[in-house]
């Protein structure tokens, strides 16, 4: 039997940039195809998990603010992540909760207060029709989203959901969201960082860098010292998630989820997922240092959130 879909949402003012996203769109890189999915991971998983769905269900992934969503259908939905001063009829939601909605309501996220970005969550995960696996939104590519392209939402654009919130849940006690970058952002050293120099080594381990304003899906410049490396020449190669080039100018670039899937700069290795995550939410100008990790740990980190949510 065919589910029906509820329709739920409706734009009513569009914002800068909100997209739908899940999980990400896997196995499709040897055809240039990038990964895309939730910048924040950790976020949207509990937003879902708030709600009784799959952590990887489709949910919308709200930048910097500005959207205005108008309430077709009564129920329940979760946000979590960054503070985005969001209200429910102009009076302020709880962070990182389920809440209730009724139809004919208004709910409106304003401006940062802190980290960049929401997840809001709904029953079952948003309805759309899966691209190569998966409705993870990238616009680059113009694939994903509500109607396959990947666009970001625009005014009049209808969200549904096929599905019915579980008993409410709240987040366990010591979970702080949005992820806080702290004092280091973990890396697992790798590639072609023999190749740079001792100098540049230690200073990408022992100084501070600044989120530059040029950060977006694709990747986010970091400056600080000027880091060396003695190759003077690559062949092209695949690009994981978190890989931190250094160009000719030598300031680092992490590579996020709308990345390219070759390149040919050499790289210090990559930041672990939950590295990846906790950047996705650090503002221009913020300060951040790089720590190295082992992948055993960066892999049994991993696994100890995914079941957080089991």
């Amino acid at each position: 039997m065919t589910r029906e879909t509820t329709q739920g949402l409706r734009v009513e003012r569009a914002g800068p940039q909100a997209l739908v996203q899940d999980a990400g769109r896997f196995g499709v890189r040897h055809l240039g195809v990038t990964q895309g999915g939730a910048l924040d991971w950790v976020s949207m998983g509990w937003a879902n998990w708030l709600l009784g769905n799959p952590p990887d269900a489709a949910a919308l992934e709200i930048a910097v603010g500005g959207l205005e969503l108008h309430i077709e259908t009564s129920g329940r939905l979760a946000l979590a992540g960054a503070d985005l001063d969001a209200t429910l009829d102009g009076h302020p939601l709880p962070l990182n909760a389920g809440f209730e909605v009724e139809a004919g309501q208004r709910l409106a996220f304003a401006r940062p207060v802190s980290g960049l970005r929401a997840y809001l969550a709904v029953p079952g995960g948003i309805d759309a029709e899966p691209v190569l696996g998966s409705v993870a939104s990238v616009v680059r590519e113009g694939l994903g989203g509500l109607d396959g392209r990947g666009r970001a939402l625009e005014v009049g654009d209808r969200l549904g959901w096929r599905g019915a919130a579980g008993p409410a849940r709240y987040l366990p006690r010591g979970v702080v969201l949005p992820p806080s970058a702290g004092t280091h952002l973990a890396l697992v050293p790798g590639a072609q960082i023999a190749h740079f120099t001792g100098e540049s080594v230690f200073a990408a381990f022992n100084s501070d860098w600044q989120v530059d304003t040029r950060a977006d899906r694709m990747g986010v410049r970091l400056t600080g010292p000027e880091l060396t490396c003695r190759l003077t020449g690559m062949v092209s190669e695949g690009i994981p998630l978190g890989a931190v080039q250094v160009p000719a100018d030598g300031q680092p670039i992490v590579l996020l989820n709308d990345r390219q899937t070759i390149g040919g700069y050499p790289r210090l290795g990559a930041l672990t997922p939950l590295a990846c995550a906790r950047l996705a939410q650090c503002a221009p100008g913020e300060t951040l240092r790089l720590a190295a990790q082992t992948p055993d740990a960066a892999r049994r980190a991993y696994l100890a959130q995914w079941a957080h949510w089991q």
